[in-house]
Protein backbone atom coordinates (compact mmCIF):
# COMPACT_ATOMS: atom_id res chain seq x y z
CA UNK A 1 0.00 0.00 0.00
CA UNK A 2 1.10 3.61 -0.53
CA UNK A 3 2.32 5.40 2.19
CA UNK A 4 1.09 8.35 1.17
CA UNK A 5 -1.01 10.34 -1.62
CA UNK A 6 1.32 13.95 -2.90
CA UNK A 7 -0.68 16.65 -4.69
CA UNK A 8 1.52 17.34 -7.61
CA UNK A 9 2.87 21.23 -9.20
CA UNK A 10 2.28 22.12 -12.38
CA UNK A 11 4.22 24.19 -14.54
CA UNK A 12 4.20 25.74 -17.65
CA UNK A 13 6.35 25.41 -21.11
CA UNK A 14 6.04 28.42 -23.74
CA UNK A 15 7.27 28.73 -27.16
CA UNK A 16 6.01 32.57 -27.82
CA UNK A 17 4.40 31.10 -31.09
CA UNK A 18 4.18 33.41 -33.67
CA UNK A 19 0.81 32.62 -35.23
CA UNK A 20 -0.01 33.58 -38.81
CA UNK A 21 -0.99 36.47 -39.76
CA UNK A 22 0.46 37.84 -36.02
CA UNK A 23 3.77 39.39 -34.87
CA UNK A 24 7.17 37.79 -32.95
CA UNK A 25 6.24 41.27 -31.13
CA UNK A 26 2.47 39.97 -30.34
CA UNK A 27 4.14 37.03 -29.80
CA UNK A 28 5.98 37.86 -27.10
CA UNK A 29 3.04 40.37 -25.45
CA UNK A 30 0.79 37.05 -25.40
CA UNK A 31 3.74 34.79 -23.86
CA UNK A 32 4.30 37.94 -21.15
CA UNK A 33 0.23 37.81 -20.75
CA UNK A 34 0.29 33.78 -20.21
CA UNK A 35 2.98 34.42 -17.49
CA UNK A 36 1.41 36.76 -15.10
CA UNK A 37 -1.80 34.93 -15.43
CA UNK A 38 -0.40 31.26 -14.83
CA UNK A 39 1.33 33.18 -12.01
CA UNK A 40 -2.08 34.29 -10.91
CA UNK A 41 -3.28 30.80 -11.45
CA UNK A 42 -1.06 29.55 -9.07
CA UNK A 43 1.82 27.41 -11.57
CA UNK A 44 4.85 26.50 -10.22
CA UNK A 45 6.72 27.79 -12.69
CA UNK A 46 7.20 29.32 -16.00
CA UNK A 47 9.95 28.32 -18.83
CA UNK A 48 10.41 29.14 -22.16
CA UNK A 49 12.77 27.27 -24.50
CA UNK A 50 15.22 28.47 -27.22
CA UNK A 51 14.95 27.70 -30.69
CA UNK A 52 16.09 29.60 -34.01
CA UNK A 53 15.46 29.87 -37.93
CA UNK A 54 11.87 28.79 -36.74
CA UNK A 55 9.14 31.48 -38.23
CA UNK A 56 6.72 30.45 -35.62
CA UNK A 57 8.65 30.21 -32.44
CA UNK A 58 9.55 33.76 -31.05
CA UNK A 59 11.66 32.83 -27.77
CA UNK A 60 15.13 32.80 -29.99
CA UNK A 61 16.94 34.50 -26.66
CA UNK A 62 15.79 32.89 -23.28
CA UNK A 63 17.74 34.81 -20.89
CA UNK A 64 16.49 37.82 -22.58
CA UNK A 65 12.93 36.99 -22.57
CA UNK A 66 13.23 35.80 -18.55
CA UNK A 67 14.61 39.14 -17.49
CA UNK A 68 11.50 40.76 -19.16
CA UNK A 69 9.09 37.99 -17.56
CA UNK A 70 10.60 38.53 -14.02
CA UNK A 71 10.09 42.15 -14.46
CA UNK A 72 6.25 41.63 -15.32
CA UNK A 73 5.62 38.66 -12.36
CA UNK A 74 6.67 38.57 -9.15
CA UNK A 75 6.63 34.95 -7.63
CA UNK A 76 5.99 32.08 -10.09
CA UNK A 77 10.15 30.83 -10.91
CA UNK A 78 11.21 31.38 -14.43
CA UNK A 79 13.24 29.14 -16.46
CA UNK A 80 15.38 27.97 -19.83
CA UNK A 81 13.34 24.68 -20.95
CA UNK A 82 15.93 25.02 -22.24
CA UNK A 83 18.86 27.03 -23.15
CA UNK A 84 20.99 24.93 -25.88
CA UNK A 85 24.34 24.51 -24.11
CA UNK A 86 26.91 23.80 -27.80
CA UNK A 87 25.06 26.84 -29.02
CA UNK A 88 26.69 29.08 -26.40
CA UNK A 89 30.28 29.82 -25.00
CA UNK A 90 29.30 28.42 -21.22
CA UNK A 91 30.89 31.62 -19.80
CA UNK A 92 28.42 33.87 -21.79
CA UNK A 93 25.53 31.39 -20.12
CA UNK A 94 26.96 32.05 -16.62
CA UNK A 95 27.01 35.50 -16.55
CA UNK A 96 23.47 35.70 -18.68
CA UNK A 97 21.60 33.46 -15.90
CA UNK A 98 24.10 35.12 -13.02
CA UNK A 99 22.67 38.17 -13.93
CA UNK A 100 19.18 36.99 -13.42
CA UNK A 101 19.58 35.27 -10.74
CA UNK A 102 21.58 38.81 -8.73
CA UNK A 103 18.45 40.36 -10.15
CA UNK A 104 15.93 37.96 -9.27
CA UNK A 105 17.34 35.91 -6.33
CA UNK A 106 15.60 32.54 -5.71
CA UNK A 107 13.13 32.63 -8.81
CA UNK A 108 15.96 31.72 -11.87
CA UNK A 109 15.99 27.98 -13.02
CA UNK A 110 18.49 27.26 -16.02
CA UNK A 111 17.69 24.08 -17.97
CA UNK A 112 20.49 22.73 -19.97
CA UNK A 113 20.05 20.66 -23.26
CA UNK A 114 22.32 19.28 -25.22
CA UNK A 115 21.04 19.95 -28.96
CA UNK A 116 21.41 22.86 -30.75
CA UNK A 117 17.36 23.46 -31.06
CA UNK A 118 18.35 24.06 -34.89
CA UNK A 119 20.05 22.93 -38.03
CA UNK A 120 23.80 22.20 -38.06
CA UNK A 121 23.84 25.29 -40.51
CA UNK A 122 21.77 27.60 -37.75
CA UNK A 123 23.80 26.07 -35.69
CA UNK A 124 27.22 26.59 -36.89
CA UNK A 125 25.89 30.64 -37.23
CA UNK A 126 25.32 30.61 -33.61
CA UNK A 127 28.48 29.09 -32.33
CA UNK A 128 30.83 30.08 -35.52
CA UNK A 129 32.84 27.02 -35.06
CA UNK A 130 32.18 23.41 -34.80
CA UNK A 131 33.83 22.83 -31.71
CA UNK A 132 31.29 22.14 -29.15
CA UNK A 133 28.80 21.08 -31.74
CA UNK A 134 28.98 17.16 -31.05
CA UNK A 135 27.24 15.43 -28.14
CA UNK A 136 30.48 14.62 -27.00
CA UNK A 137 31.64 17.71 -25.55
CA UNK A 138 28.49 18.27 -23.85
CA UNK A 139 29.67 16.37 -20.39
CA UNK A 140 32.54 18.70 -20.39
CA UNK A 141 31.35 22.28 -21.34
CA UNK A 142 28.31 21.56 -18.58
CA UNK A 143 31.44 21.35 -15.64
CA UNK A 144 32.57 24.14 -16.89
CA UNK A 145 28.78 25.92 -16.65
CA UNK A 146 28.82 24.73 -13.17
CA UNK A 147 32.29 25.67 -12.47
CA UNK A 148 31.44 29.58 -13.00
CA UNK A 149 28.96 29.37 -10.60
CA UNK A 150 30.96 27.56 -8.03
CA UNK A 151 34.42 28.78 -8.37
CA UNK A 152 35.16 24.52 -7.26
CA UNK A 153 37.79 25.02 -9.51
CA UNK A 154 39.78 28.46 -9.32
CA UNK A 155 41.08 29.40 -12.75
CA UNK A 156 41.73 33.22 -14.28
CA UNK A 157 38.19 34.25 -15.47
CA UNK A 158 35.70 34.60 -12.80
CA UNK A 159 32.12 35.23 -14.43
CA UNK A 160 30.48 38.18 -12.74
CA UNK A 161 27.84 38.29 -12.05
CA UNK A 162 27.96 34.45 -11.94
CA UNK A 163 30.56 33.09 -9.64
CA UNK A 164 28.20 32.50 -6.40
CA UNK A 165 24.74 32.48 -8.17
CA UNK A 166 22.38 30.28 -7.64
CA UNK A 167 20.13 29.58 -10.13
CA UNK A 168 18.75 26.10 -10.27
CA UNK A 169 20.11 23.81 -12.80
CA UNK A 170 18.63 21.15 -14.51
CA UNK A 171 19.50 19.05 -17.49
CA UNK A 172 16.80 18.00 -20.08
CA UNK A 173 16.39 15.26 -21.67
CA UNK A 174 14.27 13.23 -24.69
CA UNK A 175 16.83 10.17 -24.02
CA UNK A 176 19.05 8.44 -21.57
CA UNK A 177 22.39 10.43 -22.19
CA UNK A 178 21.07 13.34 -20.05
CA UNK A 179 18.90 10.85 -17.98
CA UNK A 180 21.90 9.15 -16.53
CA UNK A 181 24.26 12.29 -16.27
CA UNK A 182 21.64 14.63 -14.58
CA UNK A 183 21.60 11.43 -12.15
CA UNK A 184 25.42 11.04 -11.88
CA UNK A 185 25.63 14.87 -11.15
CA UNK A 186 22.57 15.03 -8.54
CA UNK A 187 21.17 17.31 -10.57
CA UNK A 188 17.06 17.70 -11.18
CA UNK A 189 15.90 16.21 -14.68
CA UNK A 190 13.19 17.41 -16.89
CA UNK A 191 12.10 15.04 -19.69
CA UNK A 192 10.53 15.78 -23.58
CA UNK A 193 7.97 13.40 -23.38
CA UNK A 194 5.80 16.09 -25.52
CA UNK A 195 7.93 15.19 -28.22
CA UNK A 196 9.63 11.43 -27.64
CA UNK A 197 7.33 9.64 -25.27
CA UNK A 198 8.66 6.25 -26.24
CA UNK A 199 11.43 6.96 -24.64
CA UNK A 200 10.20 8.49 -21.06
CA UNK A 201 9.77 5.57 -18.85
CA UNK A 202 13.46 4.35 -19.91
CA UNK A 203 14.73 7.50 -19.51
CA UNK A 204 13.61 8.16 -15.77
CA UNK A 205 14.27 4.75 -15.27
CA UNK A 206 17.90 5.19 -16.28
CA UNK A 207 17.82 8.61 -14.03
CA UNK A 208 16.21 7.11 -10.97
CA UNK A 209 19.32 4.58 -10.81
CA UNK A 210 22.13 6.71 -12.07
CA UNK A 211 20.78 8.99 -8.76
CA UNK A 212 23.66 10.23 -6.56
CA UNK A 213 22.98 12.77 -3.69
CA UNK A 214 24.87 15.81 -4.09
CA UNK A 215 24.61 19.84 -3.22
CA UNK A 216 21.71 20.27 -4.76
CA UNK A 217 19.50 17.39 -4.36
CA UNK A 218 19.19 14.54 -2.20
CA UNK A 219 17.14 12.39 -4.06
CA UNK A 220 16.16 11.94 -7.46
CA UNK A 221 13.11 14.79 -8.92
CA UNK A 222 11.77 14.29 -12.35
CA UNK A 223 9.64 16.44 -14.05
CA UNK A 224 7.89 15.58 -17.27
CA UNK A 225 7.07 18.12 -19.97
CA UNK A 226 3.57 16.71 -21.60
CA UNK A 227 1.22 18.52 -24.49
CA UNK A 228 -1.90 19.87 -23.00
CA UNK A 229 -4.66 21.35 -24.67
CA UNK A 230 -8.33 21.84 -22.46
CA UNK A 231 -11.41 22.60 -23.51
CA UNK A 232 -14.87 23.15 -22.97
CA UNK A 233 -15.29 19.77 -24.53
CA UNK A 234 -13.07 17.02 -26.23
CA UNK A 235 -14.20 18.01 -30.12
CA UNK A 236 -13.21 21.94 -29.08
CA UNK A 237 -9.88 20.62 -27.50
CA UNK A 238 -9.48 18.42 -31.04
CA UNK A 239 -10.07 21.89 -32.87
CA UNK A 240 -7.70 23.79 -31.08
CA UNK A 241 -4.63 21.19 -31.50
CA UNK A 242 -5.27 21.33 -35.19
CA UNK A 243 -2.27 23.65 -35.48
CA UNK A 244 -0.09 21.92 -33.45
CA UNK A 245 -0.20 18.87 -35.72
CA UNK A 246 0.06 20.73 -38.50
CA UNK A 247 3.36 22.87 -37.67
CA UNK A 248 4.66 19.41 -36.65
CA UNK A 249 4.40 17.68 -40.03
CA UNK A 250 5.65 21.39 -41.58
CA UNK A 251 8.79 20.98 -39.45
CA UNK A 252 9.43 17.40 -40.25
CA UNK A 253 9.46 18.13 -43.92
CA UNK A 254 11.84 20.89 -43.49
CA UNK A 255 9.05 23.70 -44.16
CA UNK A 256 8.40 25.75 -41.06
CA UNK A 257 6.15 28.73 -40.59
CA UNK A 258 4.04 30.68 -38.52
CA UNK A 259 1.69 28.84 -36.80
CA UNK A 260 -1.59 27.98 -38.81
CA UNK A 261 -5.26 28.66 -37.63
CA UNK A 262 -7.47 26.06 -36.64
CA UNK A 263 -9.86 26.45 -39.83
CA UNK A 264 -6.69 26.09 -42.05
CA UNK A 265 -5.54 23.32 -40.40
CA UNK A 266 -8.76 21.44 -40.16
CA UNK A 267 -9.01 21.97 -44.01
CA UNK A 268 -5.35 21.08 -44.49
CA UNK A 269 -5.77 17.46 -46.82
CA UNK A 270 -3.70 15.19 -44.60
CA UNK A 271 -2.49 11.63 -45.62
CA UNK A 272 -2.98 8.48 -43.90
CA UNK A 273 0.57 8.43 -43.35
CA UNK A 274 0.48 12.07 -41.66
CA UNK A 275 -2.65 10.84 -39.77
CA UNK A 276 -0.50 8.01 -38.21
CA UNK A 277 2.22 10.38 -37.40
CA UNK A 278 0.16 12.58 -35.62
CA UNK A 279 -1.66 10.04 -33.64
CA UNK A 280 1.79 8.55 -32.36
CA UNK A 281 3.06 11.85 -31.28
CA UNK A 282 -0.41 12.92 -29.26
CA UNK A 283 0.26 9.34 -27.55
CA UNK A 284 0.34 9.82 -23.78
CA UNK A 285 -0.72 13.36 -24.29
CA UNK A 286 -3.34 15.22 -23.19
CA UNK A 287 -6.04 16.89 -24.72
CA UNK A 288 -9.95 17.12 -24.27
CA UNK A 289 -12.52 18.31 -21.70
CA UNK A 290 -11.55 19.28 -18.25
CA UNK A 291 -12.48 15.60 -16.87
CA UNK A 292 -10.92 13.67 -20.41
CA UNK A 293 -7.47 15.74 -19.17
CA UNK A 294 -8.04 14.96 -15.44
CA UNK A 295 -7.87 11.16 -16.64
CA UNK A 296 -4.65 11.35 -19.56
CA UNK A 297 -3.13 13.37 -16.67
CA UNK A 298 -3.43 11.31 -14.00
CA UNK A 299 -2.35 8.02 -16.33
CA UNK A 300 1.06 9.88 -16.94
CA UNK A 301 1.90 10.44 -13.57
CA UNK A 302 0.72 6.32 -12.97
CA UNK A 303 3.34 5.70 -15.42
CA UNK A 304 6.12 8.23 -14.54
CA UNK A 305 6.09 8.62 -10.92
CA UNK A 306 6.86 12.05 -11.84
CA UNK A 307 7.49 14.72 -9.12
CA UNK A 308 6.00 17.69 -11.00
CA UNK A 309 4.21 17.88 -14.62
CA UNK A 310 5.17 20.80 -17.44
CA UNK A 311 2.14 21.79 -19.70
CA UNK A 312 3.05 23.21 -22.88
CA UNK A 313 -0.06 24.28 -24.93
CA UNK A 314 0.62 25.04 -28.47
CA UNK A 315 -2.89 26.91 -29.79
CA UNK A 316 -3.51 29.28 -32.19
CA UNK A 317 -4.92 32.34 -30.22
CA UNK A 318 -3.83 33.27 -27.06
CA UNK A 319 -7.34 33.51 -25.45
CA UNK A 320 -7.56 30.05 -25.75
CA UNK A 321 -4.06 29.06 -24.36
CA UNK A 322 -4.72 30.82 -21.49
CA UNK A 323 -8.01 29.32 -21.04
CA UNK A 324 -6.72 26.04 -21.37
CA UNK A 325 -4.21 26.55 -18.46
CA UNK A 326 -7.40 27.95 -16.34
CA UNK A 327 -9.12 25.29 -16.51
CA UNK A 328 -6.75 22.67 -15.67
CA UNK A 329 -5.63 24.82 -12.57
CA UNK A 330 -9.94 25.39 -11.30
CA UNK A 331 -11.08 21.95 -12.76
CA UNK A 332 -8.24 19.60 -12.70
CA UNK A 333 -5.41 20.01 -10.68
CA UNK A 334 -6.93 19.16 -7.36
CA UNK A 335 -7.38 16.15 -8.86
CA UNK A 336 -4.33 14.98 -9.64
CA UNK A 337 -2.26 13.05 -6.96
CA UNK A 338 0.56 10.46 -7.24
CA UNK A 339 1.18 7.70 -4.76
CA UNK A 340 4.31 8.50 -2.74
Amino acid sequence: MPCCVIDVPLSVLDLAPVAAGATAGEALRHTTELARRTEELGYHRFWVAEHHNMPGIASSAPAVLLAHLAAHTSTIRLGSGGVMLPNHAPLVVAEQFGTLDALHPGRIDLGIGRAPGTDQVTALALRRTMEGLSAEGFPRELAELMNHFTGERPGPITATPGRGQQPAVWLLGSSGFSAQLAGMLGLPFSFAHHFSSQHTLPALALYRQSFRPSRWLAEPYAMVAVNAVCADSDERAEWLAGPSALSLLRLRSGRPGPLASPDEAAAYPFTEVEREFVRQRREGQAMGSPETVRRQLGELLARTGADELMLTTLVYDVADRVRSYELIATKVAGGLRRDG
